[in-house]
């Protein structure tokens, strides 16, 4: 070959290489983030570990094949710093894996669960602190830092509180219940507890917290609800020592229902006319939007109003037949749409007259 033609002919393998190459990535840009919000309450003699799980990589691209977190855990006497949590190798040096969780169960690809959960009770010792950190790894092996450390003595958390009542109201209701006098293991509580509420829609479904943050006090008034609905209410206590949060179990359930307990607005303007043994009565329409019905009382002279008869909210009209001659009272009411509808008071009061036949 001619030298030219090979000159040529390497400058077109050069060229064709250098398009075909791009700048090398680091490998740490591809790691998963760290996960890095992990917390940890002491629960019914255990340690409940949550967080959520990386969405993206390091480089903020997507992370889409998310294989698995490893908890680790170190144990100490609770005198000075935790251990550092350094990776090595892939593994926390010095830590005890407690649990590698398969967040692709059978190897398929599937969503990767956002929320976290994760109860530990192995090997725990009451008075021990124990200190976690979480490791994601992604389908290629590559393994992110290490998370923030969490750190929990393991404390006994308080009894149930006492004597839980709920008394519903209109879209509200009051919750009240006694401060618990011991902690699980039967000691007397050391300091002041804090509470949360709990509310479900069925006596045994886990409730969720209603109350954003605990609270001091021993009543609550939960006022987001809906009326006509049932509600299941728990309450359990909290115990702060230190960094460390107890959740004690929650109290038997209670349900409340709230409902609406406001009348609506009487009716107006009633009318009366007669007419041979009917009387054709009339009245305005309510402006009120959750009525439903109108209730037509009549009442002899002397006597006490009886219902005869109701019309739907669209109808105000409504006509008494077959009435006896005599002298009689009418009024109307309104009744609303609930479950246990409420009444108003009676409109204005209107007198009709039916002479005897043939007068």
């Amino acid at each position: 070959m001619r030298p030219g033609c090979l000159a040529l002919l390497l400058a077109i393998v050069a060229a064709t290489a250098c398009g075909k190459t791009g700048p090398p990535v680091a490998p740490e840009t591809r790691l998963p983030q760290p996960v890095a919000d992990v917390g940890a309450v002491v629960e019914d003699g255990g340690v409940v570990l949550t967080w959520t799980n990386p969405i993206r990589r390091v480089d903020n691209t997507l992370l889409r094949d998310l294989r698995a977190a490893r908890v680790y855990r170190s144990e100490d006497d609770g005198w000075g710093e935790p251990r550092a949590a350094l990776l090595r190798r892939g593994r926390i040096a010095g830590w005890d894996e407690v649990k590698a969780i398969d967040l692709q169960p059978g190897g398929a690809p599937a969503r990767t669960p956002r929320d976290q959960r994760l109860e530990d009770r192995e090997g725990l010792t009451p008075g021990r602190r124990y200190s976690y950190v979480v490791l994601t790894e992604d389908a290629q092996g590559r393994v992110s830092s290490p998370s923030p450390r969490v750190s929990v003595t393991l404390i006994e958390a308080p009894e149930p509180p006492r004597g839980l009542t709920a008394v519903a109201g209109e879209r509200e209701v009051r919750l009240a219940w006694e401060s618990p006098p011991r902690l699980a293991d039967g000691s007397p509580v050391p300091g002041p507890l804090t509470y949360e509420v709990l509310r479900g829609t069925a006596p045994q479904t886990p409730g969720q917290a209603v109350t954003p943050t605990a609270i001091e006090a021993t009543t609550f008034v939960d006022q987001s609800v809906e009326n006509d609905r049932t509600y299941h209410y728990a309450v359990r206590a909290l115990r702060r020592d230190a960094d460390t949060l107890a959740r004690g179990a929650p109290t038997a359930s209670v349900e409340a229902t709230p409902r609406d307990m406001t009348p609506p607005a009487p009716p107006a303007g009633l009318v009366a006319i007669p007419a041979g043994d009917s009387v054709r009565l009339s009245w305005r329409a309510n402006p009120d939007a959750d009525v439903a019905t109108y209730v037509v009382y009549r009442a002899r002279a002397g006597a006490a109003f009886a219902q005869v008869g109701s019309t739907p909210s669209a109808q105000t009209v409504y006509v008494d037949s077959g009435v006896a001659p005599g002298t009689y009272r009418y009024a109307v009411t309104a009744l609303d749409a609930g479950v246990r509808p409420n009444e108003s008071a009676r409109s204005n009061v209107v007198t009709v007259t039916l002479p005897a036949r043939g007068k």
